[in-house]
Formats: structure tokens, sequence, C-alpha cells
């Protein structure tokens, strides 16, 4: 019997982890054995509370809680690792709010058996998401795919899939510290089928992302599959070299002396050359150092060897 792993991360989602819990157990297929793996990411409420309670009713949830909140990219991460720990076939990701459908399960498994890696899911229309949030996003695939080149990244994926082990292996070989999970999931490659559905609510409860936490997300993706440091100080070079040269001509034609203003160009150009140059080196330098992407406070994971009988 194939083992599937069912990763949820969570950050203060007390308002909806019983909701989810009672709502994924429809989807259980008895041709697999099922595990749940919850990643309390730091919440500052009752969740992860809740989850040990619901783990000492039903053996086959397992969880792991931060020491803080680490993010959810690290909260994924760690699931996957849990995953892998337990000798999981097959991982499905998806968030605990059920603005994911765990109704869409059975079809991930159809195509799972298969011979699919790596079942996606995305919106078919971006309706009933707030404007700016949509502008945004189609920006972002915009300028992704112009700076790297990746125009496989599919506009409105979701983190709710099903990965093969030999994708979850592929994923974790990647060392980055700074994650964008949608982009190595791109880059690891495998075979893919996509599942579209509508956009729908949450359960209860609020959204963690910010429009500021979705930016810096969005330049995070673009930073760690692009040369995007290299491309802005190029773009400010040529920039300012043509300001140059209109200067001089105009300066040539007028009789008029634009040297304070040369100057002032070509520092700001230095400047914000050397800006980003420091920025990149900063993040070579953090990835150096090798610190631990999460740090795990609590966890009753434990590997297949050791695993109480059901």
């Amino acid at each position: 019997m194939k083992k599937i792993s069912i990763v949820v991360p969570c950050y203060n989602e007390e308002a909806v982890v019983n909701l989810f819990y009672i709502e994924i157990q429809k989807y259980f297929d008895p041709k697999y054995k099922f595990q749940l793996v919850f990643v309390d990411d730091g919440s500052k409420d009752r969740t992860l509370e809740i989850i040990q309670s619901l783990s000492e009713n039903d053996k086959r949830i397992r969880y792991v809680s931060f020491s803080r909140n680490f993010g959810k990219e690290a909260a994924m991460l760690a699931g996957l690792e849990a995953a892998k720990k337990t000798n999981s076939d097959a991982v499905i990701m998806i968030d605990a709010d059920l603005q994911d459908p765990p109704s869409l399960i059975p079809e991930m498994l159809t195509y799972y058996e298969q011979g699919y890696k790596h079942i996606y899911t995305k919106h078919k229309t971006r309706k009933g998401e707030p404007f700016l949030k949509t502008f945004f996003a189609m920006l972002f695939y915009k300028i992704y795919a112009l700076l790297t080149g990746n125009r496989n990244l599919a506009r409105g994926a979701r983190d709710f899939c099903l990965l093969d082990a030999t994708v979850v292996d592929a994923f974790l070989a990647v060392k980055d510290y700074r994650r964008f999970t949608k982009g190595i999931f791109t880059w690891v490659g495998f075979e893919k089928k996509c599942i579209e559905f509508d956009y729908q609510h949450r359960a209860a409860g609020k959204t963690k992302w910010s429009f500021r936490k979705l930016f810096r997300y969005a330049l995070l993706g673009i930073r760690q599959f692009s040369n995007l440091y290299l491309v802005l100080s190029g773009i400010f070079t040529v920039f300012g070299s043509l300001i140059l040269i209109v200067e001089i001509v105009i300066g040539f034609i007028n009789g008029f002396n634009w040297l304070a203003l040369r100057i002032e160009v070509l520092c700001l150009i230095v400047i914000l050359s050397v800006y980003f140059m420091m920025r990149l080196l900063y993040e070579i330098r953090e990835q150096g150092l090798n610190r631990p992407i999460y740090i795990t406070k609590e966890s009753n994971i434990v590997g297949e060897d050791n695993e109480e009988t059901d």
C-alpha cells in the first residue's frame, strides 16, 4: 500500500484547523495509507495546541513546530523533509485555509497512478481576487519570464500539489537558503499535469499575506532565478551614458559647461552599481553562512522503522 503524506503549513490558523481536519478526511482513499503532517510556523495562537490535541486521537497526524515564524517556504521544506523521513511514496501540499479544495485529491491520485510525477493546481481565472493583487501578479509573471527566460512558471499556480518521491528528493537536493518553491519545482523538471479550479475564499480566519510580503516574495523569486542585479547595473550605466552624451552635445552647441552635472550623474551610477553588487555579495554571504532554514521547537516525527502501529 502506497503511503501519501499530506503536508499542511500553518500560521495562526486556530480558526480553521479543525474544519480542515474534518474536510480532508472525506477524500482519504482506502487504497492508500495517509499521513497528515502539520507544520506550525511559530503560531502565536492555539494552532499548535489544537494540532497536538488532534494527534492524540489520530495516530495518522504528525506535526513539526518551529521556534519562531520562519515563513511558509521553510514550513513547506520542513513538511517535505518529514515526508521523506517517514518514507512517503508521494506528498500532497495543501494550505489549511481550505482555499485549495481537498475534493481535488482523488483526481490528483488518478494522474499520479498514470505516471505524472508533479500534479499542480491553478486558478481558472483570478475572478474574486482584489484587483491590485491580480494586476501585480500578472506583472510579476511577465517580469519573471523576461528576466529569467523561464516561461514555464504557470500563472496562477497554487502551492497545492502532489509530488512523487523522486520530485521530493530533487527538491530537497536544492540547498538555496532563500527559497522560491514555485521556481524550484519548475527548475527540477519531471512530468507535470495541471488541474484548474475556481477561486475560493478562506473557510475562516484572515490571510497572512500582506501586499508587502507578496511584493518581497516576488522580488525573491526574480532574484533567485535571474541576474537581476547585473541587469539593473547595466540599465543604469546605459541610461547614464545616454544622458551624458546628450548633455555633451547640448553643452557643445550652447557653450554651456555641464561638467558638474555630468559628475553627479556618474556618481549616481557608481553608487547604484555598488549597492547592487553589495546586495549580491550579501546574499552570497548569507548562503555561505549555512544557517538552518528553520529551527524545530518540538515534533512527533519519527522514522518509518520507529512508527507506532496505527
